[in-house]
């Protein structure tokens, strides 16, 4: 599986036509957020904070076509609905990791 399926991407640019730029841009923007609000959740017992956290996350990732790490946060988003966020370090790391990758191809788009 590609870290960007390129079809989404090029409905994306069909319909947001100009304002695919900021459009994508505004997603890394908000990733970059929603991934410092994932770290700071780390050692948390907030088991829904971070099941929400890794929710929305998803449902962005998902929106630009960034289905690897839309995957991975929603295994996060599993783990803490049923309360297991005793280690999510190793998750978060993962998550972190894939976006860097996403970026990369972001930015060369």
């Amino acid at each position: 599986m590609d870290h960007i399926d390129q079809a989404a991407v090029l409905s994306l640019k069909e319909v947001m036509e100009d304002d695919f730029p900021l459009l994508m841009t505004t997603f890394l923007q908000d990733a970059e957020k929603r991934l410092i609000l994932l770290n700071q959740l780390i050692g948390s017992d907030d088991a829904d904070a971070i099941r929400r956290a890794a929710h929305s996350f998803k449902g962005s990732c998902g929106n630009v076509g960034a289905q690897i790490l839309a995957s991975y946060c929603a295994h996060l988003e599993h783990k803490a609905a049923n309360q297991d966020v005793g280690n999510i370090q190793e998750d978060v790391d993962r998550i972190r990791e894939e976006f860097n990758l996403v970026k990369k191809i972001i930015v060369a788009l």
